[in-house]
C-alpha cells in the first residue's frame, strides 16, 4: 500500500464530511478531465486516459506544471498519486469512508526535495492551505451533484 513520506519536510493531513452519495464523490474527484470545472486551483488537466493505476496525468496548479502518476486505486475507497515537479516530490493519498449518510473524505500529502528542505515551514503552509481549499471545492461539488 502506497503511503506518504512520513520523513518528508512538508506533510498535511486533513479530512471533511461530504454530504453526497459515495458514488457521487468518487466520480467527482476521480474525473481528472473535470478538476478545472470546480476546482479554481487547478488551471488545466491532461489525463493520458481512464484513472487507472499507471495512468498519468500532467496538470496546473498555483503555477506548477506536475505529471502525476496514478500508484493505486480501489474504487469508492482509496487513490494514491505522486510525480516529481520543481525539484519536489509530492507523493498524494486519498480515502473514501461511507459513515452514515456522508462520506468522510481523507486526505494526506508528502513533500519532499531541496526546495522544501529549503522553506520546510512555508512550503508546509502552503500545502495545508491547498489541501484546505481542494477538500472544500471537492465538497461544494459533489453535493450539488448529488
Amino acid at each position: 500500500m502506497v503511503t506518504i513520506d512520513e520523513t518528508a519536510p512538508a506533510t498535511a493531513r486533513l479530512s471533511t464530511r461530504v454530504h453526497a452519495p459515495l458514488a457521487t464523490v468518487w466520480q467527482v474527484h476521480t474525473d481528472i478531465a473535470a478538476w478545472p470545472t470546480w476546482n479554481p486551483d487547478i488551471d488545466m488537466t491532461e489525463p493520458d486516459g481512464p484513472t487507472a493505476p499507471g495512468s498519468s496525468f500532467a496538470w496546473r496548479t498555483h503555477g506548477m506544471e506536475i505529471t502525476s502518476t496514478v500508484y493505486e486505486m480501489t474504487p469508492e475507497r482509496r487513490i494514491a498519486w505522486g510525480g516529481p515537479s520543481a525539484g519536489i516530490t509530492g507523493i498524494h493519498v486519498w480515502t473514501f469512508e461511507q459513515d452514515g449518510d456522508a462520506v468522510v473524505v481523507r486526505t494526506e500529502e508528502s513533500w519532499s526535495g531541496a526546495p522544501v528542505e529549503a522553506a520546510a515551514e512555508e512550503l508546509g503552509k502552503a500545502l495545508y492551505a491547498s489541501l484546505e481549499a481542494w477538500l472544500s471545492h471537492l465538497k461544494v461539488r459533489a453535493e450539488q451533484a448529488a
